[in-house]
């Protein structure tokens, strides 16, 4: 089995790094792969709604990991975004990465287990969170937990690994996603996935 593990901070081994790294580590001593893809540090275009991802599965824009994203997370078995925490919501970039991602191609990642983590210096974790579930619950994908909110704090490295509960959240999350993850294969056989119904859009608009 393998999770993709976003890292959506401009720095490639930071705070948000070190704590993926801290998820993968649990991920992998129960014999799941994991691959850490970082967006970057470069600007990174947002959706412009133009619907060509309906046609093709894939954004017209191609010079950034969107579209890689889109076939490794389509591959995988679960996802697991990071992200830094920026005036209580997590980064832009990584907003404008995973609106591309998931805009069109959500039926891709359907029911497979995905975990937000987010690091902040104090405050404004919980709001960052919630942000970033957003597009798991849009996209009937099981959201793994933990004993508590999936955040860590901490200016840097160093800092961080100061935060012992912080840590033991992430390793928690790490064991819990590893469980459902074999949970799920272990039922394929039996279970079958949920049928889809026809889906129905509503327009508050009314003439």
């Amino acid at each position: 089995m393998q999770v993709l593990m976003i890292n959506g901070s401009p720095h490639e081994k930071g705070c948000t790094y070190t704590a993926l790294s801290e998820v993968a580590g649990e991920l992998e001593s129960q014999g799941i792969e994991t691959t850490i893809v970082h967006i970057g540090d470069r600007p990174i275009r947002g959706c412009r709604g133009c619907g060509r991802c309906f046609e093709s599965g894939h954004c017209v824009f191609k010079n950034d990991p969107v579209n890689d994203c889109v076939d490794l997370a389509g591959k995988a078995d679960g996802l697991v975004v990071g992200s830094p925490v920026y005036f209580a919501g997590p980064s832009g970039s990584l907003c404008a990465f995973l609106d591309r991602m998931f805009f069109g191609k959500a039926h891709k990642y359907a029911y497979k287990p995905a975990a937000a983590v987010v690091n902040c210096r104090r405050g404004g974790a919980s709001a960052a969170f919630d942000r970033l579930n957003k597009y798991f619950t849009i996209s009937s994908m099981p959201i793994v937990s933990s004993q508590y909110w999936n955040a860590t704090h901490g200016l840097t490295p160093d800092e961080m690994n100061e935060d012992l509960e912080g840590l033991q959240i992430m390793r928690t999350l790490g064991r819990n996603m590893a469980w459902l993850l074999k949970c799920i294969e272990a039922a394929k056989s039996t279970v079958p996935y949920p049928q889809a119904e026809p889906p129905q859009r509503t327009n508050f608009v009314r003439r």
